[in-house]
C-alpha cells in the first residue's frame, strides 16, 4: 500500500487506506465538485509509525478490556498511550512521502490536516469530532507535527470511549491523515440535504457563520440557519454573530469579535444561500443518501471540504410517485418494534391480503418496509370518507400519538387531494359487508345464538382449529419450491377465512364496549365503573394462557429439587434433564400440554423467525419461577374469579343507576345488552392474533425442514440464513435458480440487520422523510413526571424492575414492570407485576387490555422509559391520569422526576393485585 495518496487517484474503494474522510474527498474530487486539492497519508503510514513500538500490544490488550462507563480508567489509558506515542518519531520513509506530496502541492501555502479513520463517516457510525484537526499548517515540520498528532488523537478519551460503547475493536481502527490546502473564506458553514431536527428530505437545512467552519463545528460560535425547499428560502433565522474563527499569519487560528455592522447582517445574501442548496442537492445525488456537508465561501466561489453521510436519519418507505404519503410504524401497533430479518418481513407482507397485485402470492404495497421494520400506508384511506375519520380514532386506541400524527398531516394542504375512486369503492364495499356480517346477528336468526356467547365462542374455535389442521396437511403435502409456494398462497388467504369466522363477533364485542362507554358518561356523567367490567373477560386466550403458567407455578412450588432445576435448565437438554428429576411427573406432563396449546407463541412473536416456546422452553422459566415467588397457590385463580364477581357487580350497579333515570326501562334493557356482548365476546379480541400465530408455526416449520435440506446439500451454512431471505429468493434457491452469491447475500443481509437493531423507528413518518411526534390530549400532572397515556386506572408505587426480555425477568413481590413494548409473550409476568409502564402502546394494545382484565394500574407510550427510569428505582405509576414519577433512585436518592419525597410502598385502585 502507498504510504500518501493524491485526492485525484482515490475513491470509495480506498476506505481502508484513507478512511471515511479521505474516501469522501477523493469521491467528490474524481466527481468534478469544488474541493480544495490534498492527499491523504494512507493507513500503511499509521501502521509504520505504531510498529516502531513494542508496548502497543500491551496497551491494546487494555484498551480491550475498559468498559465505557469506568471514566477514570479511560483517562488514565488514553494519557499514557498518548505519552508513549508522542516520544515516537515518524519513520523516515512516511517522513519523505509526506515531504514529497506537500512539495508538489506547494511548500509556500497552509494546510488544514484532519484525522480520517477507517471506522468514520459510515452510515451506521459518525465518529465525528473523535479525533484532532489542525487548521492554517505551515511548514515542514509544523506538517510532520500535525500528522503524528492526529494519529495520536486515534486515542483520546472520548475516541477510546466512543470505540468501546460501540463495540470497535481498538486494534480495527486504523488511521489515514487528510492534508488539505487550506481556504482561508468570508463565511462558512454545515448545510443538511435532509432537515436534521424533522427529517423531512426535501428541506436542506444551512448554518452560516463568517470565519472558518471549524469554530461553528465545535460549538463556539453561533450562526444563520437558512432552510430551502425546491429552490425557494423557506426560512432566514439570522443570528447575532458575535465572534469568527479566522488564520492568523504564522499560523495556526485565532477567535476575534466580527466588526458590529456585520454582527446581525445575513452572513450569505439570497443569491448564494439557493446556489450553496443546489450545490448540496447535487452532491446528494451523487451520493444516493443524504449528506452532512462542510462548505466554505471565498473568493466569489463555494468550496467543499466535506462531505459525509447523515446518520441519524432514519429510512424513509419507497413509494412509487412523488405524492406526499403518510405512514405509520407497524410495531407500535403490533406491541414489537424491533427490527426483523428479510424472511419476517416478507411473512407479514404475503399475509395482509390487501394492497397485492395480482396473485395472492404477492407482497402487500400497503406495509412498506424500512430500517427493519415495517410501516403501513394509509394514505387513501385518509383521503376517502368515513375512513378519514375512523382510522385515526381507532389508532388513538393503539397509540394516541400515532392518531394524533396522522390528523396533523391530514390538515396540510399538501395531503389534500382526490381519493382513488377504486379505493372509494372498496371502502365502501368492506363497510357493506361489516354491516351484513353483524346486523343478521342482532336483528336476523343469528340473534338467538348470541344468547350464549360460551356456546358461539366453542363454535368459533372448532372452525378455526379446523383451518389449522386442513394447512397443517395442505403444506405437509409437498417440498421444495413447491411447498414455498403453497406457504405465500396459505399465508394470503389466512387473513380473509379468520375474520370471516371471527370478524362480527369481534365489531360486536369492541363496539359494545365503545356504545356502553358514551352512553354511560352520558346517562351518568362518569365511566369510572366502566374498567370492572374489563376483568377477567371470558374466552380470552392469552388470559388463559396466563391463569396456565399459575397452575405450572403451583405445581413447581412444592418440589425444591425441581425448582433448583428450573433455575440451571439448558434448552438443548431441557426435557431429558426433567425426566430424570424425583416428583417432577405431574410439572412435565402439565407443561407438555401447555407446549401443546402455546409452544409456537414467544415475545415478538410476530416476527417469524423469532424461536417458539416450544423450541426454547427456559424462555418460560423466569415466569414460572417468579410466580412461585410472588404468589400463593391457586392465587392467580383466585384473581381471575375476583375479577369475573367485580365485573358482575359493576354490572349490577351501573345497571341500577341507569333504572333511576328517566326512560330507565328502555335504558336498562340497551345497557344489558350491550354489556352482555361485550362480557361475551370482546375476550375473542386475542383470538385472531392467536390463530394466526397458530399459522406461523406451521409455516415456520416448514420452512426449517426446507433450510436444513440446503444445509445438507451445502447450499447454504446454517439453518437460519434462509431468515435472510424472502420468501420468493427462497423459492428460487429451492428451485435450483439460485439466489447469485447467497452465502455474501446472507452475510451482507446479517450485518445489515445488525445495524437497523440499533435504529429507533418513528411512531409516524411522511413519504419525505420528516418524522411527525403527534401530541397527547393536555392533563394536569406534576411537574417533572414522565407523561404517557393512562390506559389501567389506580395508582400504584414500588420498585421499578426494567425488563428489555421477559426471558431476563426476575420480578419480586410488589415489583412494577417498566418495558420497552409487551406482547402475548410477556403476559406470564403480569400475574407478577403491581403495575406497568411501556414506552409505546395505547388503550387497546395487549399490555393495556391485560392491565386491565389484571386490575393492575398501567401507563403506556412513555419515551425511553426503560432508560430514564433507574432499574431498582422507587417509582409511583398513575394509570388514571398517565404518568410516572420517580421517588427515589437506587442510591436511596429522594427526589426524582416529580418526586414529592414519598418512600411509602402503597398500592391504592389497583383492583384484585
Amino acid at each position: 500500500m502507498r504510504l500518501v495518496l493524491p485526492f485525484a487517484d482515490i475513491d470509495a474503494h480506498h476506505l481502508p487506506a484513507v478512511g471515511g474522510k479521505g474516501a469522501n474527498l477523493g469521491v467528490l474530487t474524481r466527481a468534478d465538485f469544488p474541493v480544495p486539492p490534498g492527499f491523504c497519508v494512507t493507513t500503511a503510514a499509521y501502521e509504520a509509525f505504531l510498529g516502531q513500538s513494542e508496548e502497543m500490544d500491551a496497551w491494546f490488550e487494555r484498551l480491550a478490556r475498559l468498559r465505557p462507563e469506568d471514566v477514570e480508567a479511560i483517562r488514565a489509558a488514553a494519557e499514557g498511550v498518548r505519552a508513549h506515542l508522542l516520544s515516537l518519531p515518524v519513520p523516515s520513509g512516511v517522513e519523505e512521502a509526506i515531504t514529497a506530496a506537500w512539495t508538489r502541492l506547494g511548500e509556500e501555502r497552509a494546510y488544514a490536516v484532519r484525522s480520517s479513520a477507517t471506522a468514520e463517516d459510515l452510515p451506521g457510525a459518525s465518529f465525528a469530532g473523535q479525533q484532532d484537526t489542525l487548521l492554517n499548517v505551515r511548514g515542514r515540520e509544523a506538517l510532520l507535527d500535525a500528522v503524528r498528532r492526529c494519529w495520536v488523537s486515534l486515542f483520546t478519551d472520548r475516541a477510546i470511549a466512543y470505540r468501546a460503547k460501540n463495540g470497535f475493536d481498538h486494534r480495527s481502527v486504523r488511521l489515514a491523515v487528510v492534508v488539505q490546502e487550506m481556504v482561508f473564506p468570508e463565511v462558512s458553514g454545515i448545510l443538511f440535504t435532509a432537515d436534521p431536527v424533522t427529517g423531512n428530505r426535501r428541506i436542506v437545512s444551512i448554518d452560516a457563520s463568517h470565519g472558518l467552519g471549524e469554530a461553528l463545528v465545535s460549538g463556539r460560535v453561533t450562526a444563520d440557519l437558512y432552510q430551502v425547499r425546491d429552490g425557494r428560502i423557506l426560512e432566514r433565522r439570522i443570528a447575532r454573530k458575535t465572534v469568527a474563527a479566522w488564520g492568523r499569519p504564522e499560523g495556526g487560528t485565532v477567535l476575534q469579535e466580527v466588526p458590529e455592522d456585520l454582527q446581525t447582517a445575513q452572513a450569505l445574501p439570497d443569491e448564494r444561500i439557493l446556489e450553496l442548496a443546489e450545490l448540496g442537492r447535487r452532491i446528494e445525488r451523487h451520493y444516493g443518501a443524504p449528506q452532512d456537508i462542510e462548505w466554505c465561501y471565498a473568493d466569489g466561489r463555494f468550496f467543499i471540504v466535506q462531505s459525509r453521510p447523515i446518520t441519524t436519519l432514519y429510512p424513509v418507505p419507497r413509494v412509487a410517485d412523488d405524492r406526499l404519503h403518510v405512514f405509520f410504524s407497524f410495531g407500535h401497533q403490533q406491541m414489537m418494534t424491533d427490527a426483523i430479518p428479510p424472511l419476517g418481513i416478507s411473512v407479514l407482507r404475503t399475509l395482509l391480503p390487501v394492497g397485492k397485485r395480482g396473485s395472492v402470492r404477492s407482497e402487500s404495497t400497503v406495509l412498506l418496509e424500512a430500517g427493519g421494520r415495517l410501516f403501513a400506508d394509509p394514505t387513501e384511506l385518509l383521503l376517502v370518507w368515513p375512513t378519514r375519520r375512523v382510522v385515526p380514532r381507532l389508532l388513538r386506541h393503539i397509540d394516541e400519538r400515532i392518531g394524533s400524527a396522522l390528523e396533523e398531516v391530514m390538515q396540510r394542504p399538501s395531503f389534500q387531494r382526490p381519493a382513488d375512486p377504486q379505493v372509494k369503492r372498496a371502502v365502501h364495499r368492506v363497510a357493506r359487508a361489516a354491516l351484513a356480517a353483524v346486523l343478521p346477528l342482532l336483528f336476523g336468526r343469528g340473534a338467538r345464538s348470541l344468547r350464549d356467547p360460551a356456546a358461539v365462542r366453542q363454535a368459533i374455535q372448532r372452525e378455526l382449529d379446523a383451518q389449522v389442521q386442513a394447512g397443517e396437511r395442505w403444506l405437509a403435502g409437498t417440498a421444495g419450491a413447491e411447498r414455498v409456494r403453497r406457504i405465500q398462497e396459505y399465508l394470503g388467504t389466512r387473513i380473509v377465512l379468520i375474520l370471516r369466522c371471527l370478524g362480527p363477533y369481534l365489531l360486536l364485542g369492541v363496539g359494545a364496549f365503545l356504545l356502553t362507554q358514551a352512553l354511560i358518561r352520558r346517562w351518568l356523567g362518569e365511566d369510572a365503573r366502566l374498567a370492572a367490567l374489563n376483568k377477567s373477560l371470558p374466552g380470552n386466550v392469552t388470559s388463559e394462557m396466563g391463569l396456565c403458567i399459575g397452575d405450572l407455578a403451583d405445581l413447581a412450588r412444592p418440589h425444591p429439587p425441581l425448582l433448583s432445576y428450573l433455575r440451571r435448565a439448558a434448552d438443548e437438554s431441557f426435557w431429558d434433564g426433567l425426566a430424570e428429576v424425583p416428583g417432577a411427573e405431574a410439572f412435565r406432563e402439565a407443561l407438555r400440554d401447555f407446549m401443546r396449546r402455546y409452544g409456537m407463541r414467544c415475545p415478538g412473536e410476530i416476527d417469524i423467525t423469532r424461536r417458539r416456546w416450544r423450541e426454547t422452553p427456559t424462555a418460560l422459566v423466569p415466569s414460572v419461577l417468579s410466580q412461585v415467588g410472588t404468589l400463593a397457590p391457586g392465587e392467580h385463580r383466585r384473581r381471575f374469579a375476583d375479577g369475573a364477581r367485580e365485573a358482575e357487580e359493576a354490572a349490577q350497579a351501573l345497571l341500577a343507576d341507569v333504572r333511576r333515570l328517566r326512560g330507565g326501562w328502555w335504558k336498562v334493557r340497551l345497557l344489558r345488552r350491550l354489556i352482555h356482548f361485550y362480557r361475551g365476546f370482546a375476550g375473542l379480541r386475542e383470538t385472531p392474533k392467536y390463530t394466526i400465530i397458530r399459522h406461523f408455526d406451521l409455516c415456520r416449520r416448514a420452512i426449517l425442514e426446507e433450510a436444513r435440506g440446503l444445509v445438507a446439500r451445502g447450499v447454504i451454512d446454517r439453518e437460519d440464513d434462509v431468515f435472510f431471505l424472502s420468501l420468493e429468493e427462497l423459492a428460487a434457491l429451492l428451485e435450483g435458480e439460485g439466489v447469485t452469491g447467497v452465502r455474501g447475500l446472507v452475510a451482507a443481509r446479517r450485518q445489515e440487520h445488525a445495524y437497523h437493531q440499533t435504529l429507533t423507528p418513528p411512531r409516524v413518518m411522511t413519504s419525505e422523510g420528516e418524522v411527525i411526534e403527534g401530541t397527547r390530549g393536555g392533563r394536569d400532572v406534576p411537574a417533572g413526571a414522565l407523561v404517557g397515556a393512562p390506559v389501567s386506572a389506580g395508582i400504584a408505587e414500588g420498585r421499578a424492575r426494567v425488563v428489555l426480555r421477559p426471558e431476563d425477568a426476575k420480578l419480586s413481590p410488589g415489583d412494577i414492570l417498566v418495558a420497552p413494548f409487551t406482547d402475548p409473550g410477556w403476559t406470564p409476568l403480569f400475574q407478577a407485576a403491581r403495575a406497568l409502564v411501556m414506552e409505546v402502546g395505547g388503550m387497546m394494545t395487549h399490555g393495556a387490555v391485560v392491565a386491565r382484565e389484571y386490575g393492575i394500574p398501567a401507563v403506556v407510550g412513555v419515551d425511553g422509559a426503560t432508560r430514564r427510569i433507574p432499574d431498582g428505582a422507587l417509582i409511583r405509576v398513575d394509570g388514571g391520569r398517565g404518568y410516572v414519577q420517580i421517588l427515589r433512585d437506587p442510591e436511596g436518592d429522594e427526589g426524582g422526576a416529580g418526586s414529592n419525597g414519598t418512600s411509602s410502598g402503597s398500592s391504592a385502585g389497583r383492583g384484585p393485585a
